[in-house]
């Protein structure tokens, strides 16, 4: 497989080359530092995978990502970043992202990137570990589509579907004219239906098993 990296890090940069350049399957097609090079570079290398930080100096990932992804839905985009933030993983799930790794194991990028290729989505940490789940729940009861939410209310479906557009409590009240407080008493009784715990594993949820 191609694959394009971006990081503005050099030294994070010249590993992931070393890196993935020493296995049999994986050609490093170029690298950049910022999000304007990620797309200059997807158009002109058109890689398999770009494996892209989130924060950087200049453009970020995310916008950079979402310019890509309108112009070529198909691609795959993968985040590698230090950055687990709530806000930034439901951001890339919203956006189609393949895969949301943090900078830890870099044994785990290949065997990740890998998954990719298949048609898999790979997620880090306690998402991982939730989607995981979840995945083998979807598997069980297949063609779910929005019926993972019948035990929903219809206000709280449509606050499930705001969280994984990658709104904030403050804006789920604003477009569905609440208070702050009782979209967060529809969150509270979300999470508690469902079996989740914050946030971003409702988003996970509702791409894993809605979509």
């Amino acid at each position: 497989m191609k694959v394009l990296v971006i990081d503005d890090d050099p030294i994070v940069g010249r590993s992931l080359v070393t890196i993935l350049g020493a296995q049999p399957d994986i050609e490093v097609a170029g690298t950049g530092v910022n999000g304007d090079q990620a797309v200059a570079l997807f158009a002109a290398t058109h890689p398999d995978v770009l494996l892209m930080d989130i924060q950087m100096q200049g453009r970020d990932g995310l916008s950079a990502a979402e310019e890509i992804l309108a112009g070529s839905p198909d691609a795959r985009i993968v985040f590698l970043t230090t950055f687990s933030d709530d806000e930034y993983i439901v951001r890339a799930l919203r956006i189609g992202a393949r895969g949301y790794l943090i900078k830890q194991d870099v044994s785990t990028i290949a065997p990740a990137l890998r998954a990719v290729m298949t048609g898999q989505r790979v997620l880090e940490g306690e998402v991982l570990e939730r989607a995981t789940a979840l995945g083998r729940s979807g598997d069980e009861g297949q063609g779910q589509d929005e019926t993972a939410l019948d035990c929903l209310s219809a206000r709280e479906r449509e606050v499930v579907r705001l969280i994984a557009d990658g709104l904030d409590n403050s804006e789920i009240a604003g477009r569905m004219y609440l208070s702050e407080g009782t979209v967060r008493n529809h969150m509270s009784a979300i999470l508690a239906k469902l079996g989740l715990r914050n946030r971003t594993q409702v988003a996970v949820f509702y791409y894993r098993s809605c979509r």
